[in-house]
């Protein structure tokens, strides 16, 4: 028997997955300084893949469904998804070490509007007006926090992470977009085991992927990672556990919503920023949360 899914339950995954990935995202930036930025992108996979798989075993001895078959075109969606997740991580990890932990994490957040786009073309999932008018005040919330307060020096090469954030942005936007065409080419009634299985069919293609590479050409920065394993594999579980439920959110809402959401991130970005790196905040960046804020309000309501 079916059991009908809440409305609000995306909401909630939501929620969960943007928290725990400002956690993830604050051990990676810690972890720059030990393994470089390159290391600091691959440990999020390599260690979240055995927690993906422990995540993929206890919801089968626990419901006792079976594994969706693994078609091309799911496993193709996949390939695509989880390599533009390799670059924007690593491109979002670049950008914060130009600029503030918050003003980075903002640049990113123009990823609805992309998310946006990719959908109509890719999965021909048009938001609705109210949908859209969220993305449109968020999105300009996000784009007033990042500005430079004015007087600023040194505006022109604020340029290049800007830039930088844009390029993240667009393949946070694409992963995101990807993931949900993965989820809905695997032929399962429940949303819990195609997420599941997305995540451990993702991770477990990064990982090939990175190792092999280095393996091949960077096999000191790969004894590195192994020689931080104790930090590494705390963020591999953060990463493998927010993406846990970014997934399940993709499996049952658009990605144009979640990801819209998913803006809450910004302030709890700030807040983070404020209490560990003690940046402060000035009356620019307190309007573009606001507005930021207001765009989920509106999300929510419609």
């Amino acid at each position: 028997m079916l059991i009908a899914i809440p409305s609000w339950l995306w909401v909630l995954f939501t929620l969960v997955a943007a928290s725990a990935q400002t956690a993830r995202n604050v051990m990676q930036r810690d972890l720059v300084g030990k393994v470089g930025t390159a290391g600091a992108t691959y440990v999020r996979f390599i260690f979240g893949l055995p927690f993906a798989v422990v995540f993929l075993a206890v919801q089968r001895c626990a419901t006792g469904e079976a594994l969706p078959d693994i078609g091309w075109r799911a496993l193709a969606w996949c390939l695509v998804a989880s390599m533009a997740q390799i670059a924007a991580t690593a491109l979002m990890l670049t950008a914060m070490k130009t600029r503030s932990f918050v003003v980075s994490i903002a640049y990113t957040k123009t990823e609805p509007v992309l998310v946006a786009l990719f959908s109509i073309v890719f999965l021909a999932e048009t938001p609705t007006p109210t949908v859209a008018l969220a993305i449109v005040v968020a999105t300009i919330g996000v784009m007033i926090l990042s500005r430079p307060p004015q007087g600023a020096t040194g505006e022109v090469s604020s340029l290049k992470p800007a830039f930088i954030g844009l390029a993240s942005a667009a393949f946070f936007g694409l992963s995101a977009t990807s993931y949900r065409g993965t989820i809905l080419a695997l032929p399962s009634p429940s949303f819990l085991m195609t997420a599941t299985t997305t995540l451990v069919m993702g991770l477990a293609l990064q990982s090939a992927v990175i190792l092999g590479w280095l393996g091949l050409r960077d096999r000191a920065l790969l004894r590195a990672i192994g020689g931080n394993w104790r930090a590494s594999l705390l963020a591999g579980f953060i990463g493998a556990f927010a993406s846990q439920f970014w997934y399940l959110g993709f499996a049952i809402s658009t990605p144009t919503k979640v990801r819209t959401l998913a803006l809450v991130e910004v302030p709890f970005a700030q807040i983070v920023s404020r209490s560990l790196f003690k940046q402060g905040v000035n009356a620019q960046e307190l309007i573009g949360i606001a507005m930021i804020v207001g765009g989920v309000v509106i999300l929510l309501h419609g």
